[in-house]
């Protein structure tokens, strides 16, 4: 076999990762079910559970077969939000965890999934409603209800709930490259929160409201977030700071893209690429 993909599991106490589940097929995004025991991913379209210890299987999503790595979990575990092309451009759907019809949940094309506020009243998601400008948005998570909360100052992408559902944490480049920022749920009290000489991408507040944890690339990839990169999976306090760098791997794009900290704040959930070379 060659290998492709690693789901893995990192400690924060032990400070190290153990293998969950590895492929030769692209896999994406894991994240857990709110009991810790179940991953989610995606692959080739379709969404897959990963029992901790077993294998994957499948998850029913009827006419939606083009999925992609946007997509997570109510905090009840009940609801699953996917992003799908399957009708043309990218639209959220809702669907139940035990599989199903999606529902779509955004009346306009052009948008991508990213969080759950921790009372599970609303989502945030990315959307791309004009040429090249990309909002963040919010929206009950059944819809009829979307807000934009950030538009304009650059490309705004990555959004996700802070775990009292104050804040809501993006990454933009509106200070000239990619770094993290935060705002009130309402969009107000906007703030820089990285300031370093990376691309920093896809900031995930931990659920017990001690840290976030985020991706970051060389300066040299721009504005965007390729595959098949070296990358830095990078820790900083939920108030900010000088962040800690916990290790570098092979990665980018499907490498942490929503949510994935277990319940309790004290592992997170991750793919690791491998070079065909490899």
């Amino acid at each position: 076999m060659t290998l492709r993909s690693s789901i893995e599991i990192y400690d924060l106490e032990m400070r190290s990762s153990r293998v969950i589940w590895q492929t030769e097929a692209l896999v994406e995004s894991p994240h857990f079910t709110p009991d810790g025991q179940i991953l989610i991913f995606n692959s080739d379209g379709l969404i897959y559970r990963l029992p901790i210890g077993g294998e994957p299987e499948r998850i029913d999503t009827g006419f939606a077969t083009r999925c992609n790595n946007d997509h997570g979990l109510s905090p009840d575990g009940r609801t699953l939000i996917i992003t799908d092309k399957s009708e043309g451009r990218a639209a959220l759907y809702t669907l139940p965890f035990e599989g199903g019809v999606p529902v779509r949940i955004t009346d306009n094309f052009g948008a991508y999934y990213h969080g759950w506020s921790p009372d599970g009243a609303r989502i945030t998601y990315t959307a791309f409603r004009q040429r090249d400008v990309f909002a963040i948005l919010t929206n009950r998570p059944h819809g009829r209800d979307e807000q934009v909360v950030i538009e304009g100052g650059g490309l705004n992408d990555g959004p996700d709930y802070s775990a009292d559902g104050q804040w809501i944490w993006f990454n933009s480049d509106r200070s000239g490259h990619m770094q993290l920022w935060r705002a009130r749920s309402d969009g107000s009290d906007l703030q820089r929160m990285s300031h370093s000489d990376h691309c920093d991408w896809f900031p995930h507040p931990s659920p017990d409201g001690q840290h976030v944890l985020f991706l970051s690339y060389d300066a040299s990839v721009g504005r965007d977030h390729p595959r098949d990169k070296t990358v830095w999976l990078r820790l900083m306090s939920s108030d900010g700071g000088t962040p800690e760098t916990l290790f570098e791997l092979f990665g980018g794009q499907g490498t942490m893209n929503v949510p994935n900290w277990t319940p309790d704040g004290k592992r997170f959930a991750f793919v690791r690429y491998f070079k065909p070379t490899e």
